[in-house]
């Protein structure tokens, strides 16, 4: 049996430094992006308890009391969600008792972990949320992938480590979770609609989501199109990347950007059975937009941070991929898949910033390329997809510096 490879999380020295300060910590995260192993090599001492398991959750919900008896030194709670109302308990415990870090929640609904912190948990549990692996977390720890095998493997962590075959792993991951578990969540009758849905969504990847032209294409109501993206939004599937906006103009495009948290799940969904298969796909461009705007995304979550991406758009459509605000300032991204620079890659962020005199931070070209070197006209730099591992914490940070913790 091959020996599975640990690789240490950004997140977690967050961790660490969060259960120093409150009773409670909560990760949050898609199923399967390593939230039980980071919560175990944060808190190696704490016991733990996966709430899945059928005995565990039963004593859980009917006999909340005796089952946190079992574990006064505090413990992890994995899958909290499935039990909302042990957090009303753990109010109680902690409330009475001083010590830091005695219970590490993890979740995988929003809505749910959401609902249960708000109600009795708040003001004492930090909320962390940890995505499927990064570039900058893959350094060093294996052979330097291509981008078509960036975008057709993924970044989930059990794929990767145990070397799944990625149609075997996502398909398994659509089977058991997206259609069992969400299915039932968002009482889906038709499964072969549900499916058409969810390969539609993947057609959209860095694209402006319209809702009216989705349910048009799937034959469903506005409503229902609104709900089951909530709800894979909540499940940490897929995200709505907001536009920037400016009080002093309504020119600028109102409308999200719709991408998955993964850029393999994305890919199955479209169909692509084979990475041969991406250097000619008419959607290559999009996933790797995707593949970028999450990892920038993952360098703030996995330190602690709230995201503060987003992307311009006027009515022009005059675009620049992100905008990310940083050390008092607003700075442009453009995404280009090409393997090659050009200089109209700059376009869009010179149009941009001649407009718009509140966006003139540095700037940044991220590529598919191999050659990095500075803009100094436009205050930027050319970013190789291969440097972005060591440069996306300096990017989203805007300082320049080597973010560590």
């Amino acid at each position: 049996m091959r020996k599975r490879q640990k690789i240490t999380r950004t997140l977690q020295c967050q961790l660490v430094e969060a259960m120093g300060y409150y009773p409670i910590v909560t990760l949050t995260g898609p199923r399967q992006s390593g939230k039980t192993t980071l919560a175990k090599m944060a808190a190696p001492l704490l016991p733990y308890v996966n709430l899945e398991n059928p005995k565990d959750r039963e004593l859980a919900t009917y006999d909340p009391e005796s089952f946190l008896a079992r574990y006064p030194d505090g413990a992890i709670l994995d899958e909290i969600q499935r039990v909302p109302q042990l957090a009303s308990w753990l109010q109680t415990i902690v409330d009475a008792d001083e010590r830091k870090g005695l219970f590490l929640l993890t979740g995988s609904h929003n809505f749910a972990i959401k609902e249960m912190l708000s109600q009795s948990l708040a003001g004492r549990t930090a909320i962390l949320n940890l995505l499927p692996f990064s570039l900058e977390e893959l350094l060093g720890t294996r052979k330097q992938r291509t981008v078509d095998e960036m975008i057709f493997e993924g970044f989930y962590p059990r794929i990767l480590e145990d070397r799944i075959p990625p149609n075997r792993g996502y398909a398994d991951y659509v089977e058991t979770y997206l259609e069992r578990d969400l299915g039932q969540l968002l009482a889906v009758k038709d499964l072969a609609q549900f499916r058409k849905f969810l390969s539609l969504c993947a057609g959209r990847v860095s694209q402006i989501f319209n809702k009216a032209n989705l349910a048009n294409d799937i034959g469903m109501s506005e409503k229902t199109i609104e709900h089951w993206v909530s709800i894979l939004e909540a499940s940490w599937i897929l995200f709505r990347l907001p536009p920037y906006s400016e009080s002093t103009s309504k020119r600028l495009t109102k409308s999200p950007k719709l991408y998955f948290y993964d850029v393999g799940l994305a890919c199955y969904l479209l169909g692509i059975e084979d990475q041969n298969h991406l250097p000619n796909h008419p959607l290559r461009g999009s996933l790797f937009e995707n593949l970028v705007v999450t990892d920038l995304l993952k360098a703030r979550l996995h330190r602690g941070q709230r995201s503060n991406l987003c992307f311009f758009r006027n009515a022009s459509q005059t675009e620049v991929d992100l905008v990310i605000e940083a050390c008092g300032a607003k700075h442009l991204v453009e995404i280009k898949s090409s393997n090659t620079w050009h200089d109209s890659f700059l376009n869009g962020i010179r149009k941009v910033k001649k407009g718009h005199s509140a966006l003139a931070g540095w700037s940044w070209i991220v590529y598919g390329g191999v050659d990095q070197f500075k803009l100094v006209e436009d205050n930027g730099e050319l970013v190789s997809i291969n440097q972005l591992g060591y440069k996306a914490g300096i990017i989203v940070n805007g300082d320049r510096g080597v973010v560590s913790c």
